[in-house]
């Protein structure tokens, strides 16, 4: 059973033996002995839970976002591939496994993420349990455990008290726990009482064979047992043993018993019956689970849960839940507030499919979705010069002119709970998969998304009429920012396609703003004439990317800064070397320009010039802009429409 792929050849059975030679390598057996000699080499192999998760998330690296300002944020790699925009709740996440790596009191709190529907609290939770099953599979973060023990019980666990302080003092081992019940009466019963021959085994984290990750979700609380989260007597051996407090007589198989020493997911935390908060107090506090006729019973174990706002809400505001409340560390995750980012997001859901095999999907397209989909999560700003809009881009990192990235912050500042509502991702990607699978659909752009986005209101039970008047209007900024950047587009491929134009003017410039930094005069190129510079030539290009007559020395002293450093590094400054200085080349030319684009654009029968230059147009849009001779054709058709207004 062979694929050929390029020039590699898959063989599955060749991959599945690979597997199952990977998985005997994980195999190590031995006894106490044997594993102790591990541990005195490297005394991480015991570590606790929240340790072993803290090293898991750091081993895949931290990057530096705004580097260098007051406040900077870290981004973790471990979930840089998955999860967008949501940096700062995940560094708070990381500090707390950071804290309680350290064996703080933190770590006898439970971890609650709260937000918003669809905000990546269920990935956040997902990532570290697949992380961990992934993590105990490699060497960093092999796992060890008593064999045969229900709750993979660190077999550190055999060292009596009195010998501890020794252990810890000669070799750096820290112990902390106590047998199960089971591994008790096997101690004394099976082994004779020799610590030292008791069987270790290595042990990898699997939430399907629930090792070291355990799961619960609430139901109907007159069936769900306790039990679930426990362990329960076994019924078959009963009869044998003769009493319910004999550990062969008791299943130790309980969500909060197998999650031992790696992590227990609370779905839903809220919403159970009390009578399970109840064990969840005492194992975060003490670090330990009553189970039926047994004495307290040691667990070492990350406790995870999340919950929505209303829920949080409702849990807060009860008496009854104060103990808990004190026991809780709370993060809230709100959406994503970063167009750029929210875009990954759909991008990352939207390639998990095979749709886009079929349908192209014009450039744009979920940036615009994105945009709307940000707009509906913010508040509204309480300055009167700063719009929806304006705060959305100063979010995402652009120029706006007269902001600086002090004033982002005061914005944040300003806001009470911003990120908590809004359009969630599943609604985008739920109306973009709608458009996407229509029939005869070859290609959507960005009216198609913004089209199906609006047309979907109406079946969003969440949406009140109130909200959906909000909504609208957002749709309608949607489009107006749309409508620019389509404007853009078809202008650069225009410009290019008269690149000597746009170069000719950049020398003119160039040219005009060295004379006036230097305080000299320009010579004319054909009467050889001494003139002063240029003025209305320059400020018509600067006013184009809103260059004030204040703010025009200091860009003037910054393009010829960036000149000389070209110079220096024997490079030619072309029109496009400078970012801001190109865009304003380009939207000249297209004012300029603006009556043969809008000729070109939007005539119905084109002349054979003009279907050339249209031709050139679209063939740019493609080869060079990601556009399907579809998209590029109705690009140039809905700006030509725009230019006619």
């Amino acid at each position: 059973m062979q694929e050929q792929d390029g020039n590699k050849q898959f063989n599955i059975s060749e991959r599945l033996e690979d597997l199952r030679r990977e998985h005997e390598a994980l195999r190590w057996e031995g006894s106490f002995r044997d594993y102790f000699e591990l541990v005195a080499q490297n005394p991480r192999i015991a570590q606790l839970s929240h340790a072993r998760i803290n090293d898991m998330v750091h081993a895949a690296g931290v990057e530096r976002l705004n580097e260098g300002t007051q406040h900077e944020i870290l981004s973790y790699n471990f979930f840089a591939t998955e999860l967008f925009g949501i940096e700062e709740p995940i560094a708070r996440i990381v500090e707390y496994f950071k804290s309680a790596a350290q064996r703080l009191e933190v770590r006898k709190r439970i971890l609650l993420l709260m937000g918003p529907v669809g905000g990546g609290k269920s990935t956040i939770v997902n990532m570290l349990k697949r992380g961990l099953e992934d993590w105990t599979k490699n060497e960093s973060g092999a796992v060890y455990a008593i064999k045969d023990c229900p709750m993979h019980e660190e077999p550190l666990h055999l060292i009596p008290h009195q010998l501890r302080a020794e252990v810890e003092k000669h070799y750096g081992i820290y112990i902390e726990g106590d047998l199960c019940p089971q591994c008790r009466y096997a101690l004394e019963h099976t082994y004779g009482g020799r610590h030292e021959d008791v069987k270790v085994h290595r042990v990898a984290f699997s939430e399907k064979e629930r090792v070291g990750i355990g799961t619960f979700s609430p139901s109907d609380p007159k069936s769900q047992d306790i039990t679930e989260l426990t362990g329960s007597i076994d019924l078959s051996t009963i009869g044998e043993v003769g009493v319910e407090s004999d550990p062969r007589a008791y299943r130790f198989d309980g969500e909060l018993n197998i999650a031992n020493r790696g992590l227990m997911e609370f779905v839903e935390m809220l919403k159970v019956d009390e009578k399970f908060l109840y064990s969840l107090l005492t194992l975060s506090q003490e670090q330990s689970i009553k189970t039926g006729r047994f004495a307290m019973i040691y667990a070492d174990e990350v406790i995870l849960s999340h919950s929505n706002e209303n829920e949080y809400i409702a849990f807060a505001g009860n008496r009854k839940s104060e103990a808990l409340q004190d026991r809780i560390i709370l993060v809230k995750v709100p959406y994503n507030l970063r167009v750029s980012q929210e875009e990954r997001i759909y991008d990352k859901l939207l390639h998990q499919s095979e749709v886009l095999r079929n349908v192209h999907l014009a450039p744009n397209t979920l940036k615009v979705a994105a945009m709307f989909a940000v707009m509906t999560r913010l508040e509204e700003p309480k300055r009167q010069n700063v719009d929806i809009v304006k705060k959305m881009k100063l979010y995402d990192g652009e120029d706006v002119e007269g902001y600086k990235s002090k004033d982002v912050r005061e914005l944040k500042e300003e806001t009470v709970r911003e990120g908590m509502d809004g359009i969630s991702p599943r609604y985008i990607i739920n109306r973009l998969s709608s458009a996407l699978v229509r029939d005869g659909v070859t290609c959507i752009n960005p009216i198609d998304s913004l089209r199906a986005i609006k047309d979907g209101f109406e079946q969003h039970t969440g949406i009140s009429s109130e909200q959906r008047e909000r909504y609208l209007n957002m749709i309608s900024l949607a489009r107006k920012e749309y409508d620019e950047l389509a404007k853009i587009e078809v202008q650069r491929a225009f410009v290019y396609s008269f690149e000597e134009m746009a170069r000719t003017m950049c020398n003119n410039y160039l040219d005009n703003v060295e004379a006036f930094c230097n305080k000299e005069r320009i010579k004319d190129p054909i009467t050889e004439e001494e003139m002063d510079p240029d003025e209305q030539l320059m400020r018509s290009i600067e006013e184009q990317i809103g260059i004030s007559e204040n703010a025009k020395n200091t860009f003037r002293q910054e393009i010829l800064i960036r000149i000389s450093s070209y110079a220096r590094k024997g490079k030619p400054f072309e029109y496009n070397s400078h970012e801001r200085l190109k865009e304003a080349i380009e939207k000249k030319i297209f004012a300029d320009l603006k009556d043969v684009v809008k000729i070109t654009t939007s005539t119905k029968t084109p002349d054979p010039d003009q279907l050339r230059r249209i031709n050139e147009v679209v063939d740019r849009l493609v080869k060079e802009h990601g556009y399907c001779p579809v998209c590029a054709n109705e690009l140039l058709t809905y700006v030509g429409t725009l230019l006619s207004r």
